[in-house]
Formats: structure tokens, C-alpha cells, sequence
């Protein structure tokens, strides 16, 4: 029997998977895909994801503001928390620094990215970190507003070993999506070699970074399981070892979860 593994981040809730949720499911069940966290970007649309981890047992949440987001409500700390008390809700993201983007709205990201970082730590519910273009602020940030009280991983981890080694010295955990196995990836790839494996989680990030063999197409939670082969492979282990390491992994960052 295949162990099953967890997706750790999608965004279900998105136009290009919401209307296909029934037929994304029976794929989750037959790739033994257990548990999806569907996470938030923006409060306009955060009833559709809180609806989704409603209606769906192995469903769970997050709340924040993702940092591209430049229209809508920008919440404050105290806004996050009394979201963040509902149940399904297990993590405070997608929050963090994007400087490719909108490199004009650094202050602002900062300030965001602060708000998100006090609301994990009040509420003991771990972050997750997105950055690109930023990691010195990204990692600063972390050290300076005292994420390592809250915890989280590093989403759709695309940096340097001593990015990571860095946030790894945080309490944080580094999670893997489909760019490690596009061919252009060599240095991503041994950053997956040497993560701690009580610190490696993988996910899917979709619709977006379908891994090989559907690369190009929209991305769906049963394709995490591409993502776990192809990194237990990369560390020479078991692939069911692997996914059931994962998550293991998941379950402990996400307290709130439940399997």
C-alpha cells in the first residue's frame, strides 16, 4: 500500500481549480494525496478558502495577505488574530517579501509582513513565508519581530543553502514545490539534498509549477506526489519513507491539523 503524502500549499480556491473541486479530489484519492492546506492571498476571497476547509474534513486553512497584493483590505494585527481563532484555520499566510514584483512597495510589504509575524506569535500558529527577490530582509525580518516564537516554513523554497540554513536555525521548515524537478534546477535540487529531514515538507503551490511529467499544465494537489518521489530520489530513501516523513512533518508544524 503507497504511504500517503501531503499537500502543503495550494490555492483551491482559485478560478482555475474551485469549479473542478470534486474531480481534484478523486485525484488527491487515487495519487493517496491526504490533506490540502488551501491557503489565503488576500481577505476579499478568504470566504471561498474558509468554505473549502468547511466542507472538506481533510481540507484546512490560512489567513494573510499574500505581499503582491496591492488592492483590497491591508489587515492589521489584531484583524489577523480574531480570524485566525476558527478552527480549520492552522497557519497565518501567505505573508512575506516580494522585491520583484513591486520592489516600489517595500516599506509597505515590511509593514504587512510585521502585522502577519504578530499575529502568528500571538496566536501560536506558524507562518508561511514567501520571498523573492528579499531574502536578507525576509530572514532579517524573521529574526527581528521574533518569528521563531510562531514558527513556519519557507514556501516554495527557491533559494540558497544559507538562505536556508538560516531560517532553519529559526525553528523554521523548507518546502519543496515542482520547480525542484524542472531540469534548470541543480542548485535547488541540493538545497532538497540537505535539508534536515525532520524539516522538508512538499507541496504543490497550485494552479501554478506543475511538476514533471505535467509541467505546463494547471497544477492540482495529486501532483505532490511528483514532488515527493522526485525528492526522495534526490536523497537516495525510500519514496514511502519520504512521504510519510512529510507528513509527519506537516502535522507537527500545523498543530491545529488533524489527520
Amino acid at each position: 500500500m503507497t504511504a500517503s503524502v501531503v499537500d502543503s500549499h495550494c490555492h483551491l480556491d482559485f478560478p482555475d481549480l474551485l469549479p473542478r473541486i470534486d474531480a481534484i479530489r478523486d485525484a488527491m484519492s487515487a495519487a493517496s494525496v491526504s490533506h490540502a492546506l488551501c491557503v489565503a492571498v488576500d481577505l476579499e476571497n478568504l470566504p471561498r478558502v474558509m468554505a473549502l476547509a468547511e466542507r472538506h474534513e481533510n481540507f484546512f486553512a490560512s489567513v494573510g495577505v499574500h505581499p503582491d497584493h496591492d488592492d483590497g483590505v491591508d489587515p492589521t494585527a489584531d484583524m489577523l488574530v480574531a480570524l485566525a481563532k476558527h478552527p480549520k484555520v492552522v497557519a497565518i499566510g501567505e505573508t512575506g517579501l516580494d522585491y520583484f514584483r513591486h520592489p516600489e512597495r517595500a516599506d509597505v510589504q515590511r509593514v504587512r509582513f510585521a502585522n502577519h509575524i504578530a499575529a502568528a506569535r500571538e496566536m501560536r500558529k506558524p507562518l508561511i513565508v514567501h520571498t523573492r527577490s528579499a531574502s536578507d530582509d525576509t530572514i532579517g525580518m524573521l529574526r527581528s519581530e521574533g518569528a521563531s516564537d510562531a514558527g513556519g516554513v519557507m514556501h516554495c523554497f527557491t533559494e540558497t543553502w544559507d538562505v536556508a540554513r538560516a531560517a532553519l536555525d529559526l525553528g523554521f521548515y523548507i518546502s519543496f514545490s515542482g520547480i525542484v524537478t524542472f531540469k534548470s534546477a541543480e542548485s535547488l535540487r541540493e538545497v532538497a539534498r540537505q535539508v534536515p529531514a525532520d524539516r522538508l515538507l512538499v507541496e504543490t503551490d497550485s494552479p501554478y509549477l506543475a511538476p514533471v511529467p505535467h509541467r505546463g499544465s494547471t497544477n492540482e494537489p495529486a501532483f505532490v506526489r511528483h514532488v515527493c518521489d522526485f525528492v526522495a530520489d534526490l536523497r537516495q530513501i525510500d519514496r514511502d519513507a519520504l512521504a510519510t516523513t512529510t507528513s509527519d512533518n506537516f502535522f507537527r508544524l500545523f498543530q491545529n491539523a488533524r489527520r
